[in-house]
């Protein structure tokens, strides 16, 4: 249910932007590999400055692995926020940027050789921050998405929202970052308390 300041605003043209956060919990020594999907579509990003194309490929991507995988999600949340003023959006997705990137090895390690997984002792949980911004609605993103066929929804509307071109911004953050590195269930609860249960 829209409120009246929203009707106002639509009313007068303005342009309405949200801001979604999406964090998945994923366990099991089966989810390693999304370590290389996650590192891959990031060194893609880095290699073409950010293009929003690319970025948005990227992002679709993951969404259609992390859906593959869904028999691994174990607990999820999500977060967001609607603006008519894109500054204001921006804001708060360089505060959600900094909060993702702040969390338990949460972040992209572009020197990292698929050759060195041979002999890397192999994480069982791991935490995907999928964070967009994009303009006007998208209904199954802005509801709560603890639930499975929520979640479902909302990662297939993230890749509808790239094939629509209505992305403004894509941040992708995961914890641990690479391979070796490990995410412990008491990490995981000191990390990322805000997760609820599948």
């Amino acid at each position: 249910m829209s409120s009246w300041r929203d009707r106002l605003n639509r009313a007068s043209g303005k342009t309405r932007f949200a801001v979604c956060r999406i964090l998945l919990h994923l366990a099991g020594k089966e989810v390693a590999p999304l370590l290389g999907v996650l590192n891959q579509t990031g060194r893609q990003a880095v290699e073409h400055e950010g293009d929003m194309h690319v970025l948005g490929e990227g992002l679709a991507e993951i969404c259609q692995t992390l859906l593959q995988y869904d028999l691994y999600w174990q607990s999820a949340t999500n977060e967001g926020d609607v603006f008519w003023d894109e500054g204001e959006a921006g804001d708060y997705v360089d505060e959600l940027f900094t909060d993702s990137a702040g969390r338990y090895q949460s972040g992209l390690d572009l020197d990292a050789s698929p050759e060195d997984a041979l002999s890397l002792p192999i994480t069982h949980n791991l935490v995907v921050m999928l964070t967009v911004a994009y303009e006007g609605e998208s209904p199954d993103l802005e509801t709560d998405l603890a639930d499975l066929a929520a979640l479902k929804a909302g990662l297939k509307a993230m890749i509808n929202l790239h094939y629509q071109g209505r992305l403004r911004a894509v941040q992708v953050h995961f914890s641990p970052a690479q391979l070796g590195d490990e995410l412990t269930s008491e990490q995981l609860l000191l990390n990322f308390p805000e997760l609820l249960p599948l």
